[in-house]
């Protein structure tokens, strides 16, 4: 149909049926017209301009241009469940951010990574030789630096959120309340009042977006836009408090992350002071994940609802040598925290960026064809949850068992050998290792799967390697922040044992609606007593 063709046809459409909307309706879709090419099939235009009348009125127009209509075009698949800790490159961590959220991280609305870039959105290609920025970045969280260097900040942060002035209250409210206390001081050394209240804002804003995630809702275009608000502030403020750190400024600089990625930079051209901005506020993200793990961990011992094995096996652990890790891997206390993760799985997948081939076997594809100002987006999400319940993996997957990782390969296993003795012919990433250059003997490797893991004085400090323990993901993909994350939590489960904590339901007429985590909005239902 061509464009001159339009209002003739438009009582097919529904578009000039001679009610005041339905006319308003033909004259957006008409208008909608204008703005594309003269090719483009005038039907596509108008139910553009049809959906556009569903949107709130007062929804800002770019917003409604680059989140709620790439949303609607955007795709996710899941992808089978690996047999191997692996992903292959062909899947790209490049850009692998549905379409909708960029925004909320570029004021372009588009991947600007002039501007800093984050290791999760970028292709292995782009890091430099052998997963460089992916080894820049775990500088900063190797398991040797948790406590001398952040374990006390930690801990401070339970004892502050579990003191028993809180107890017998919906606890995960309380929790985000402080929660940018120890975000910020992690990362930069910075709490309590020395945080903007703008700073709070924008973290705040980022977690309810991406927690209801439905661009409609006002709530989310709201919060949406407040992020966009905020957003050079914010990064302004990371830029003059990683300043602080690189001048001594800061009172025991060595104390936060921002300074391990300064030490170990090179020559920037990687993980240059731009791009430790961007992961100081893009980690918004990682770090939300801490509130799902808390919520599911606290859900598990509730002594209403709870899981009784999982109670049985927390009071059985805690009540041994916990901390003693043996001529095993790993201690006790870690093997428990590892099994909840592996049985909450706070982060559902690893997303995954595809090529939609605008030419195929099948002939040019319709956005090649019309060229059309609008496109799809396609994802695959690698999964964590199914794979962590893969029969094929493990025996009995659905039982709680923190013993299973003492016999699966860890990170330090996967050598060449152990690779052909696989039956492959090679290691899918070479093995190699890299010194960390802030004045510790610390030396970052990796498996060969590309799992990136630290040898600390000479002594490695693997995770485990295998496919049925995907909370963090896998290989050259998988989190950095996982060893630091279990540490966090083993502090959690020590304070709850050590103080005699316990959570239960709240009986409450009504409790309140919390944003967690991503995807995760929870009533705050449960609280704590001591």
């Amino acid at each position: 149909m061509k464009r001159r063709q339009f209002i003739k046809g438009a009582a097919v459409l529904g578009l000039a049926t001679g009610t005041s909307t339905t006319s308003a309706l033909a004259a957006d879709a008409t208008a909608a017209t204008r703005a594309y090419p003269a090719d483009v099939p005038v039907p596509i235009a108008a139910a553009v301009a049809r959906f556009r009348q569903t949107i709130p009125a007062h929804f800002d127009k770019t917003y409604v241009d680059n989140a709620v209509i790439p949303f609607f075009l955007t795709s996710l698949y899941e992808g089978e469940r690996p047999l191997l800790p692996i992903i292959d490159v062909a899947l790209s961590k490049e850009n692998a951010l549905p379409h909708d959220l960029w925004g909320l991280i570029y004021k372009d609305w588009r991947p600007t990574p002039e501007e800093g870039s984050t290791v999760f959105l970028q292709g292995l290609e782009k890091r430099g030789d052998d997963n460089l920025r992916k080894r820049i970045y775990f500088a900063a969280v190797t398991p040797d630096l948790y406590k001398p260097m952040y374990q006390e900040k930690v801990v401070a942060f339970f004892d502050r959120i579990l003191d028993k002035k809180y107890a017998n209250k919906p606890f995960m409210r309380h929790y985000l309340d402080y929660y940018f206390d120890i975000y910020w001081d992690l990362h930069l050394g910075v709490n309590g009042d020395a945080i903007p209240p703008q700073v709070r804002e924008i973290g705040e804003a980022f977690n309810t977006v991406l927690a209801y995630r439905n661009p409609l809702d006002p709530m989310v275009y709201e919060n949406y836009m407040k992020v966009r608000q905020h957003l050079d502030f914010l990064k302004k403020w990371i830029d003059d408090r990683v300043s602080d750190i690189n001048s001594g400024r800061t009172p025991h600089p060595e104390k936060t992350m921002a300074w391990y990625w300064l030490k170990n930079a090179g020559d920037g051209t990687h993980f240059g002071v731009k791009d430790i901005v961007f992961e100081c506020f893009h980690n918004f993200v990682a770090f939300s994940q801490w509130g799902n793990s808390i919520y599911g961990i606290m859900s598990r011992l509730s002594e209403q609802g709870g899981d009784a094995k999982v109670r049985d096996v927390f009071k059985a652990t805690m009540s041994g040598d916990y901390d003693n890790r043996g001529d095993g891997v790993y201690t006790p206390l870690e093997l428990l925290v590892m099994e909840l993760f592996r049985t909450i799985s706070p982060n559902g997948g690893s997303i995954s960026s595809v090529v939609d081939a605008r030419n195929s076997a099948y002939g040019e594809s319709p956005h090649a064809r019309f060229g059309l100002p609008f496109e799809r987006h396609s994802f695959i999400v690698t999964p964590h949850v199914t794979t962590n319940n893969n029969p094929t993996l493990w025996h009995e997957p659905e039982q709680f068992d923190p013993d299973r990782y003492r016999d699966v390969p860890t990170s330090a296993d996967i050598t060449e050998e152990k690779i052909q003795g696989m039956g492959l012919a090679r290691c899918p990433f070479h093995i190699t290792s890299v010194d960390v250059s802030d004045g510790r003997n610390v030396s970052i490797t990796n498996s060969g799967f590309g799992t990136v893991f630290a040898t600390v004085e000479g002594k490695p400090k693997p995770v485990c390697d295998y496919a049925g323990f995907a909370p963090f993901g896998f290989s050259y993909r998988r989190c950095p922040g996982e060893q630091l994350t279990i540490q966090v939590f083993e502090d959690f489960l020590r304070k709850v044992s050590r103080d005699n904590i316990t959570f239960y339901k709240l009986k409450m007429a009504t409790h309140g609606r919390v944003p967690i985590g991503p995807g995760a909005v929870i009533n705050d239902d449960i609280g704590f007593k001591r």
